[in-house]
């Protein structure tokens, strides 16, 4: 068989309605921007999470004042770069 037959007979197998379905469901060169813009939600909705837990938002009235209870030797920050804590502060309850 010549190879133009054999590619005829690829193309008349598969259904001209799934090759459509795929040629238009999505541009192969737009994968990059859907990765970045799903990594910048997933980021976005993590960092949300984490301002929305930290010492200084109040979410019930039973602890008025969470920041209190924070002692010296414990960090809030998700890094810190000169200082050295025994301990990291984690809230108990929102």
């Amino acid at each position: 068989m010549p190879f133009p037959t054999v590619v005829r007979r690829m193309a008349a197998s598969s259904s001209p309605r799934k090759n459509s379905l795929m040629k238009n469901w999505f541009a192969v060169e737009a994968i990059p921007i859907y990765v970045i813009i799903g990594g910048v939600l997933v980021g976005a909705t993590w960092y949300m999470g984490r301002l929305a837990t930290g010492p200084s938002v109040i979410w019930t009235k039973n602890n008025p004042t969470p920041w209190n209870t924070i002692q010296p030797d414990q960090g809030t920050k998700i890094m810190a770069v000169n200082q050295k804590f025994e301990k990291s502060w984690s809230r108990d309850k929102l």
